[in-house]
């Protein structure tokens, strides 16, 4: 006769499909009756409105069916209390600072985007270059710390969703198999924010502490443009992040982005590279035209001693995919644009050093 033990045990098939955990380990299933062939379980969610609720019964039901000797199933939805939701939020989150949490012991790898200006398609790198690392088998992160200019959420198809608040933790939405976070998110994408130093840094270290990204190897940072408050926050609380700075070939874009990875050099950040963005464009007769001039990607990378990772061309597919919500790196494989941002996150991911590698300290005698 199959017992309630059995059920319990086929529910740790079941993953929480935004805690990446089993139910059964996060404290989501409650009390299991089994009369003959007939099994009830109680499913506890964190919220009333959680997001994914009918897709987690959905799977409770088809796993418990698949437990020989079940016929039936009756799944009754409880919420968590306030003490649940404590434990829960303890168990996979803590109460660790952003310093923990991405601190130099930590495997997730930081990468900042930044630039010395706005307009030269930070963005469209930071969430190509986020959904590319995901593509290759990593678990990704992708924060909009571009607090008065952020564009995330419509880059990766995701506005107008919200996260999900657990207790103290933030849930993000997730697209391309990516954890999102923007400011967008929680202010009216038609009112500007005007926000001053103190808030800025709280916003970062937020982000930053509470907001449960799962364990991810990489977290890539879309900064504002230029030297301002994010960007020194960000320094102060992970200084040994990677850098990536994006420009154009035009002389004025590329003097000050150089400005932006010394300030990330003075913070003790690794510019890992140059990203030359809109660099030439193919009209159609098939001539390439240097629309936004030359040389910009490698005057930046010259004066910092680093290398140019990726030449973008200007593509209207990349413009349209930003458009759609849809990441090229996802999309038009035939497109040169996409061509060059697959070299983008090759050459991001040969950079990468081996990090949780110290000596443990155990002494042989």
């Amino acid at each position: 006769m199959t017992s309630p033990d059995s059920v319990r045990a086929a529910l740790a098939a079941v993953i929480d499909p935004e805690l990446r955990r089993p139910i059964t380990e996060l404290g989501m299933v409650g009390d299991i009756a089994v009369d003959a062939g007939d099994a009830s379980v109680q499913i506890k969610f964190t919220i009333a409105g959680c997001p994914k609720k009918d897709s987690i019964e959905s799977d409770v039901r088809a796993t418990i069916l698949s437990v020989e000797g079940i016929t039936g199933v009756e799944v009754r939805r409880d919420v968590m209390t306030d003490a649940e939701r404590s434990q829960l939020t303890e168990l996979i989150h803590g109460g660790r600072s952003p310093e923990d949490r991405f601190g130099p012991d930590s495997l997730t790898r930081v990468i900042a985007v930044t630039s010395g200006k706005g307009g030269v398609g930070k963005s469209t790198v930071s969430a190509n270059l986020a959904v590319g690392l995901a593509q290759r088998g990593l678990t990704v992160g992708l924060i909009d710390i571009d607090v008065f200019g952020f564009s995330i959420p419509a880059l990766m198809g995701i506005e107008g969703e919200k996260p999900t608040p657990v207790g103290a933790m933030i849930l993000p939405p997730r697209a391309h198999d990516v954890a999102v976070m923007s400011i967008g998110m929680f202010v009216d994408p038609h009112t500007p924010v005007s926000w001053r130093g103190p808030m800025l840094h709280r916003t970062v270290r937020q982000f930053l502490a509470d907001v449960h990204y799962g364990d991810i190897d990489v977290l890539v940072c879309d900064l504002p443009p230029g030297t301002g408050d994010v960007a020194i926050s960000l320094g102060q609380m992970i200084p040994h992040a990677d850098v990536v700075v994006v420009t154009t070939p035009q002389k004025a874009a590329a003097d000050v982005a150089e400005r932006s990875a010394l300030v990330a050099r003075q913070m003790g950040q690794r510019v890992i590279g140059v990203v030359e963005n809109m660099s030439t464009f193919i009209d159609a007769s098939g001539t390439e035209r240097s629309i936004f001039g030359t040389g910009g990607g490698d005057e930046v990378a010259r004066r910092l001693d680093v290398p140019v990772l990726a030449r973008i061309p200007l593509s209207e597919p990349l413009r349209e995919s930003g458009d759609e919500g849809q990441p090229l790196i996802v999309g038009d494989a035939a497109d040169p644009a996409t061509t060059a941002l697959n070299a983008l996150v090759d050459a991001v991911m040969a950079t990468h050093k081996p990090r949780g590698n110290r000596s443990l300290p155990i002494s042989l005698g």
